[in-house]
């Protein structure tokens, strides 16, 4: 047999998981790690804790499948996007914490790049909208406050990465710095239009040429991860979302998936057409498995299933992630309890960093199985609102939405999900579709698979939530979404 090896670093765990050639898990395994909070708004990881989670699970699923190295015919790597590290090349060592996606320290910072009439020039060039989420105001924020770290940069010594790009270091032992485009395209450094690093950009914000790495399609043979023996070749990279899209075998326009993780990412696979938002969404670079550019649109919701956490970390409400579902049917809805999840700030397609969190509609009667309900709706409002967005800015109708992502496993979420959005919503059967993605991405790079079309045909369908509620109903409830949104704008 023939088996691809994933490894899926995401936002709270590091994951790894092993695929047959026919797309079929093997072996997985999975280790959370410490998310660090030094200031309000800030959020930060260690990134030596990521690659030991990460390697951690590698040799886990290995011992468990008593498949070796020699068998495995490519590594493919998804990970958490925007997230920035900066190291030092000799050493391999971060000159600090990695600054997350999450992070809003540099929001100031974005105010006046907009007050200096930039927001326009750097979506024109990148497709993004000017935020703190994205990695280029992060970059300059450690080469501003760690102590040397502009000097060494400018010296040469330091290297910087997206995730991707830190563990392909560590896979082969120092001698790789590169990333793909759908990666390279979340720094608001990359002109999606030319698939290169911008000068202007790089200008604007006094970033190094010397730190960036070597960028190539999503499937290319980048070279050996040598920590293994004998050495795998590392042929798949790509951001999570865009690795789910190809996971989700969303390869022709039109197509979407929803991501229900820590966060939810909703995209629109609109081909070798770059479509500019008019909505609040983002245009960014899907995979690529030649030099030919594809693009999606997409939009971020910085709160999904974190939500679900934070009902069980911070409020205690439940014990276990899992146990949201059997406490939210416990009432027959939320009671007129709307709870807006912008504990970062809000996303697409709102961008308000500053907007905190807040539960409206409280009585008497309300208990925390409403609150409950009411966290869960909240994930399919947002993802609502991105839809919605969508069909205004779309280049191709939207006839049904894929979904994956831990919280895709709440069918309570996903049949709210269908009554809102009015179109079917499809689980798969394999709802691991970032992994499987970046599977996939490996498998063309090595030639295990010889088209796109084979990964599409391994696709199936596990559930089908069809739409069970009125237009007008759905209209009206959204409409109370938005007046919450508007309270804590």
């Amino acid at each position: 047999m023939t088996y691809l090896l994933a490894l899926d670093q995401g936002t709270s765990s590091s994951r790894s998981i092993l695929f047959d050639r026919g797309g079929n898990i093997v072996a997985s395994a999975q280790q959370e790690f410490r998310q660090l909070f030094p200031q309000p708004g800030w959020v930060e990881h260690d990134a030596l804790e990521i690659w030991q989670s990460q390697l951690a699970t590698c040799q886990e699923v290995l011992q468990k499948s008593a498949i070796s190295a020699s068998q495995i015919a490519g590594l493919g790597i998804a990970n958490q996007r925007e997230t920035s590290i900066l190291w030092h090349r000799r050493t391999g060592i971060p000159v600090a914490n990695a600054i997350v996606w999450q992070d809003r320290r540099t929001a100031a910072y974005c105010d006046e790049l907009r007050s200096q009439g930039w927001a326009e020039r750097i979506q024109q060039k990148t497709g993004l909208i000017l935020d703190p989420y994205f990695s280029a105001t992060k970059i300059k924020w450690l080469l501003d406050h760690v102590p040397d770290a502009r000097q060494q940069a400018e010296r040469g010594e330091l290297a910087f990465g997206t995730v991707d790009t830190w563990l392909a270091w560590q896979l082969s032992e120092g001698q790789l710095h590169v990333s793909d485009v759908s990666n390279a395209a979340r720094t608001m450094l990359w002109n999606i239009h030319t698939g290169c690093w911008d000068e202007e950009l790089l200008a604007c914000f006094d970033i190094p040429r010397a730190i960036l790495p070597q960028v190539h399609a999503s499937s290319h043979r980048y070279g050996q991860a040598t920590i293994f023996d004998p050495a795998i070749p590392i042929a798949g990279m790509a951001g999570d979302q865009q690795a789910a899209l190809f996971g989700q075998a969303c390869f022709k326009p039109g197509m979407a998936k929803n991501t229900y993780g820590t966060g939810c990412f909703m995209l629109l696979h609109t081909g070798a057409v770059c479509a500019t938002s008019h909505n609040g969404l983002i245009s960014t670079a899907a995979c690529q498995t030649d030099e030919r550019r594809q693009y999606a649109l997409e939009g971020s919701v910085f709160i999904g299933g974190a939500v679900v956490q934070w009902l069980r970390d911070g409020l205690k409400a439940i014990a276990h992630s899992t146990d949201v579902e059997d406490l939210a049917t416990t009432v027959p809805d939320s009671g007129g309890v709307v709870f807006v999840p912008s504990f970062t700030g809000l996303g697409a397609p709102y961008w308000v960093p500053s907007a905190k969190g807040a539960i409206l509609g409280l009585t008497r009667g309300t208990t925390v199985a409403h609150i409950a309900r009411a966290a869960l709706e909240s994930i399919a409002f947002q993802s609502t609102a991105l839809l919605q967005a969508m069909t205004k800015d779309a280049v191709a109708p939207i006839s049904e939405l894929r979904v994956d992502g831990g919280a895709a496993a709440n069918n309570l979420l996903l049949q709210f999900q269908a009554n809102l959005l009015g179109i079917p919503v499809i689980r798969p059967k394999v709802t691991e579709t970032t992994a499987l993605g970046a599977a996939y991405l490996a498998g063309l790079g090595v030639g295990v698979y010889d088209s796109v079309e084979e990964c599409a045909a391994q696709w199936q369908t596990e559930r089908t939530f069809l739409p069970v509620m009125g237009r007008e109903q759905a209209a009206d409830l959204m409409q109370q979404w938005e007046l919450a949104v508007g309270r804590v704008r």
